[in-house]
């Protein structure tokens, strides 16, 4: 019965990759007939029940994520979000216009989620999305950009869990593993900034500098220094708390109030506002349990074992790349960075028995499913999903297409940087 449930579980993931049916309900549905069919009993005293699957599927950064969409709500309200986003834009718009917008707006938020270990690429995607639109992007062009600030959270970063997971089991310290992960994260940065500029001039579409100057006239005129030192101080205090280990909803809530005294706003009405921002964690809430309960199905199927069956053979010929393919098609089936772990760790440990280069095996170990882990649906965890609310006009499924050839071409690349080392 276990092969069945395979198969099941391998039908829906070619499903949800042609988005030729509802996304969320394929992952749900796909992987309850798949552990009703493996023989998992809904409830009782079992070792795995779907009960169980499910509550496990109730993930922690649920309640980060709700922290900090506390906070982007009050800060976007108070408008001091604004002031932080308008800085981003004109330095964008002097780099590429439309899409220099995009791609500063997505690495900006790449760099706060890599220092707070919760990459949230609507922090930024508020402002700079309207604003790339206006000059000329098609908005699921803006919001893959935007969302692809995650890769560089995640890779690029110094507080995931899966990352410094790999750096402790490959005995290596922080330094040229993040230069390699900024590097992969930029470059598919980079690839979709090149694709929409070729678009542009393919279609005879670029914007003029005299266009660029109109539409960012309200922005350099409402440019107010003493409001944007205003507004970094909550976001400095963000940084260090997430840093110091404290528990991000308590740090989200705390910064927020922190935001209503400096921008001298009643606590009643930043209530209101908070609120009005955690309104944005419906989707990516019912996206994280659904596919976080996909991953535990595949993991109790079996599919994992199989995998890493297949390619033992392979670890005496070429143990790096065996470790990036399992890491990246790890990444793909879990679609989580976190859940990874559980498959990745153990293999690196196996890779680290061969004549390998610790650095090399960890950029291939944690890169893998960072990179890919966007690939099926933009991510459920504070990427796409979180996006596209915020970005007008824009479709996940649409925009998470755009994302895919620039994310194998950053995938490309991680390849060449293993190699490399």
């Amino acid at each position: 019965m276990l092969i069945i449930a395979q198969i099941i579980v391998a039908v829906t993931l070619i499903l949800m990759i042609t988005g030729k049916t509802p996304l969320y309900m394929t992952a749900i549905i796909g992987s309850s007939i798949a552990a009703l069919v493996a023989g998992f009993p809904i409830s009782g005293d079992a070792e795995v029940t779907i009960i169980g699957l499910i509550n496990r599927s109730l993930h922690p950064v649920i309640a980060d994520m709700a922290g900090v969409l506390l906070f982007i709500g009050v800060m976007e309200k108070t408008g001091f979000l604004n002031a932080i986003i308008r800085k981003i834009i004109l330095f964008g718009s002097k780099i590429g216009k439309g899409p220099g917008i995009a791609s500063a707006g997505s690495i900006g938020a790449g760099m706060i989620g890599g220092l707070t270990g919760f990459t949230q690429p609507a922090i930024t995607a508020v402002i700079t999305g309207p604003a790339a639109i206006k000059l000329g992007v098609h908005p699921n062009k803006v919001a893959g950009i935007q969302a692809h600030a995650g890769h560089l959270g995640n890779f690029g970063g110094f507080t995931h869990p899966t990352l410094l997971a790999v750096i402790a089991t490959a005995g290596i310290t922080f330094g040229m593993i993040n230069v390699v992960g900024a590097l992969t994260a930029l470059s598919i940065i980079a690839i979709s900034f090149a694709r929409v500029k070729r678009g542009e001039k393919k279609e005879n579409k670029e914007v003029t500098e005299e266009q660029v100057n109109e539409i960012l006239a309200d922005i350099r005129k409402s440019d107010d220094t003493r409001t944007f030192t205003l507004a970094v101080i909550p976001f400095i205090v963000l940084v260090v708390g997430f840093s110091m280990g404290y528990p991000i909803f308590l740090v989200g809530v705390f910064t927020a109030i922190l935001v209503a005294i400096l921008a001298k706003t009643p606590l009643s009405k930043a209530e209101e506002m908070m609120l009005d921002g955690v309104k944005r964690v419906a989707v990516p809430l019912i996206a994280t349990v659904g596919f976080l309960f996909m991953s535990a199905v595949i993991n109790n199927v079996g599919i994992v074992a199989l995998v890493t069956d297949w390619f033992d053979p392979a670890l005496s010929v070429a143990p790096i790349v065996v470790m990036l393919v399992v890491s990246a098609l790890t990444g793909l089936m879990t679609q989580s960075n976190a859940a990874s772990a559980a498959i990745v760790i153990p293999f690196l440990t196996i890779v680290m028995g061969y004549d390998v280069s610790p650095l090399a095996a960890a950029a291939a170990a944690a890169g893998g499913c960072a990179v890919m882990q966007y690939y099926l649906t933009g991510g459920p965890v504070a990427a796409l999903a979180t996006t596209i609310p915020v970005v007008p006009g824009s479709e996940l499924k649409a925009a998470n297409r755009f994302q895919r050839p620039s994310i194998l071409g950053g995938l490309a690349v991680l390849f060449v940087l293993v190699l490399f080392l």
